[in-house]
């Protein structure tokens, strides 16, 4: 028997990189492929799949409020997280998601995947309550989720020396857009996000707090250590991080420093 597999991502390289390794297993069926999450909801509701794979960032819907939809409409399909956003991943594995999978899905993590999916599909199969009614919960959990606390920032996931690292906001001294790579400065390291641009990654931040001192910085300001004059009524900000690391200050917000410093 097959596994009928649904696959949801906006991005078309990712959804034909899965397509292509699904291929190559003989008990997996790709069955659907959708490009957004209302989308991904019509196609599971209607195929209902053994497996869905879900971006969590998706047009429409994201993959834990289709989840949320799925619990609502009573619809028991598998469900896995691949993703290049891997802030949720600590959270998904919490409340015992089936996996969550990184992009670039690796072949061997894939398969580690799918030898759970074929466990519990065979605990469905052998009518293994006990099995069945703790993945119902599990994507209950996964629904609730989405309901995040206020006042509560998520962590924010960078990649530092091969290993992935959360920090949380009010440690973050700055963000630079480097050669098409946003990079996240603490006050002890520094590391890559998976945020494509400074506006995606600043969406998520307190913007009292995190400032867009340039077009390719935005910087805390709490964690401002000197300023210093440069050029016409310019300057320079001096950051807190362990090399002092000076960033400059645009022209169009100099004026919103100096009144705010009551320069």
């Amino acid at each position: 028997m097959k596994i009928r597999t649904v696959i949801a991502d906006d991005e078309e390289p990712a959804r034909n990189e899965l397509f292509f390794q699904l291929a190559q297993l003989e008990d997996v069926e790709v069955v659907g492929q959708a490009t957004n999450g209302l989308e991904a909801l019509e196609l599971i509701e209607s195929l209902r799949p053994d497996l869905s794979l879900l971006d969590v960032q998706m047009p429409g819907l994201t993959g834990f409020e289709l989840v949320r939809a799925l619990v609502a409409k009573k619809i028991d399909s598998r469900v896995v997280f691949v993703t290049a956003y891997d802030r949720y991943a600590i959270e998904a594995f919490k409340i015992n998601a089936v996996d969550y999978l990184l992009k670039p899905v690796e072949p061997n993590r894939l398969s580690q995947t799918l030898v759970r999916v074929r466990e519990l599909l065979a605990s469905d199969a052998r009518g293994d309550s006990a099995a069945s009614k703790l993945q119902a919960e599990a994507l209950q959990k996964i629904a609730a989720f989405v309901e995040k606390q206020p006042g509560t920032p998520d962590p924010i996931a960078i990649k530092n020396d091969g290993r992935l690292a959360l920090v949380q906001s009010d440690d973050i001294v700055f963000i630079s857009l480097v050669e098409e790579t946003v990079t996240v400065t603490t006050g002890t390291m520094s590391g890559e996000s998976n945020c494509r641009t400074l506006d995606e990654l600043q969406s998520q931040l307190d913007p009292a707090v995190f400032w867009r001192v340039h077009r390719s910085h935005i910087v805390n300001i709490h964690k401002i250590k000197e300023i210093v004059p440069w050029l016409t009524r310019n300057y320079i900000l001096k950051m807190r991080d362990s090399n002092g690391t000076e960033i400059p200050v645009s022209r169009t917000q100099t004026k919103r420093l100096r009144d705010y410093l009551n320069l």
